[in-house]
């Protein structure tokens, strides 16, 4: 049948299985605007308040969900709006299409009206990108880029399309997506053999879990590989959730804000085994001095990440579910009761230790835990708060922290706890944001009320931007430089003026009962939170040091009273 490029993407995105697209309108993108129009029984058009807002929903959809998020742009600052929440998306492996248009391919290249080289701008920071310019190959372009948003490592994909492309016609011929297969081809016996044999004669073995199992759907396979070899497990802020944080062998966050226990045991350990980790600096420390008296074992899907920034030992290359399969049939079972009796002693000697007599971070993240019985979707946005948030929720299960990683992008967690809470209608979606990370983002809150999507937002306010606070206050001399935010803005007046309900607390009495309020109202929620500005985000890793040299409060105030 025949159909213009307009109703051709349209029909693409049905084939995908997409039911939920986040966007906002403008000219080069119109045509598509109205195709979409005629079908809003079938696809669920968001209109955010930003671009910016609608990348982010897509991300948050899709982490929650594993499916493809989508959003839409129009031209010029339309598509450049999206640049921020595509990185956000590529730097944590997060298959997303992003769907612009622009000018007509006469007007290319001519400084057009609202006209931008989209595809050149985000060629860093998406896994491919396609500009269309030919309307017989837009059916294709729109399903190999859902192909390669998927397979392997997923990722972002952007697809611009110009306007004379979207309204001229060609035959359309509907098409059923093939199964995206797990990448095995490069999985080799004699690794999967060599890393069995180092695992079998460690005595003191210890996994780090990254976020390429929750990716994979591993987390069943990981929890029979770790019992089976009776080892310790820490986990990356990706990683959240691939394994239960209630198993008694779970250890905690690994890294510049992890566990002294997990700190201290990977640099103790004599066999670490990565599965599907990057070794972030942030999870690394001094990478010189990092895990320094371990053979390295590291399973990743992506080989370019093999011994980028830690060297292995030895490396299986393929899918997480798949490497774990094949290594669980090689292993028979093992005992390490002392060494896991050691990580015992390390983690009732240093438990994560704050105050309960006042509002803070960890009590309130310790309340939400307990109130939604480690059941609901946490997302997060950058900073303390986020720590905070890893450090003290259960995360029992994969997909429920919802949290920008790598890029760290402050104003993420409200367009992606709204992309969440879409995918996943049935489960309480809550966004911990900072008073500094609201501000960027808050117009999104007339989003959720607009369309009376259930979100709550909690916002820890110590009227500061926090961690950069921190590090002023550890490193920096007390040089509080532009990090102040004491002003006049009153953020529940700003969340009622959108729409949302909200709440001023100042004691943990409050916020249980404005939570409790707030989840039994199901709508949308903003909880505001007064905390202490002095508060830190500990354990602590210095810049420059190795993990076994975190600190928390108390060896601070330990070596201010020696000095």
């Amino acid at each position: 049948m025949k159909l213009n490029g307009s109703e051709i993407i349209v029909e693409c995105l049905k084939e995908q299985g997409v039911d939920t697209v986040f966007g906002y309108p403008g000219g080069a993108i119109l045509n598509v605007y109205d195709a979409l129009y005629k079908h809003s029984d079938e696809i669920t058009h968001i209109l955010t308040s930003h671009e910016q807002g609608a990348a982010h929903a897509a991300d948050g959809y899709a982490r929650a969900t594993g499916k493809v998020g989508v959003c839409f742009a129009t031209s010029g600052p339309g598509a450049t709006n999206l640049v921020t929440g595509i990185a956000t998306s590529y730097m944590d492996s997060t298959p997303v299409v992003a769907i612009t248009c622009n000018v007509t391919v006469p007007l290319l290249g001519k400084d057009s009206f609202q006209e931008v080289d989209i595809q050149g701008i985000t060629m860093p920071i998406t896994k491919h990108n396609f500009i269309v310019k030919d309307i017989n190959t837009l059916a294709d372009t729109i399903r190999r880029a859902f192909r390669i948003a998927q397979e392997g490592r997923p990722g972002p994909v952007l697809i611009d399309v110009t306007k004379d492309v979207t309204a001229a016609e060609c035959d359309y011929i509907k098409e059923t997506p093939k199964p995206i297969e797990r990448v095995t081809d490069k999985i080799l016996e004699e690794d999967v053999d060599r890393a069995a044999e180092l695992i079998s004669a460690a005595k003191k073995p210890f996994v780090f879990v990254g976020g390429g199992v929750v990716l994979s759907y591993a987390s069943d396979e990981l929890k029979k590989f770790v019992h089976k070899i009776d080892a310790p497990v820490a986990d990356s802020l990706m990683g959240k959730g691939a394994f239960d944080n209630s198993d008694p062998l779970y250890t905690g966050m690994l890294g510049m804000h992890g566990t002294k226990t997990s700190n201290y045991g990977v640099s103790e350990c004599d066999l670490l085994i990565a599965i599907g980790a990057r070794f972030s600096d942030r999870v690394t420390g001094n990478a010189a001095k990092f895990a320094s008296k371990a053979k390295i074992i590291h399973f990743d899907i992506d080989a370019a990440e093999i011994n980028k920034n830690i060297k292995s030992d030895v490396c299986v290359v393929g899918d997480a579910l798949e490497v774990l399969k094949r290594v669980n049939a090689k292993l028979g079972q093992l005992d390490h009761s002392e060494w896991i009796k050691h990580i015992q002693e390390l983690k009732e000697k240093y438990p994560m230790r704050y105050r309960r007599d006042c509002l803070n971070g960890p009590l309130i993240m310790e309340t939400i835990d307990k109130i939604t019985d480690s059941d609901a979707i946490i997302v997060t946005d950058v900073g303390q708060h986020q720590m905070w948030a890893a450090q003290h929720y259960t995360f029992k299960k994969p997909r429920t922290l919802i949290t920008s990683g790598g890029l760290g992008t402050m104003g993420f967690g409200l367009g992606a706890a709204i992309g969440a809470k879409l995918g996943c209608r049935d489960k309480t979606v809550i966004n911990i944001a900072g008073d500094g990370c609201f501000r960027m983002n808050m117009n999104e809150i007339a989003t959720a009320t607009r369309y009376n999507i259930p979100v709550i937002e909690i916002i820890f306010n110590n009227h500061v931007l926090g961690m950069v606070r921190q590090w002023q206050d550890l490193f920096y001399g007390k040089r509080y430089s532009a990090t102040v935010l004491d002003d006049t803005v009153d953020f529940v007046k700003v969340s009622e003026g959108m729409g949302a309900k909200g709440y001023r607390v100042s004691t943990i009495e409050e916020f249980k009962a404005a939570l409790t309020e707030a989840i039994e109202l199901n709508i949308p929620c903003v909880i505001e939170c007064q905390i202490d500005r002095e508060d830190k985000v500990f354990p602590m890793v210095s810049p420059g040091a190795a993990i076994s040299e975190a600190f928390d409060r108390q060896d601070l105030d330990s070596k201010n009273k020696t000095n």
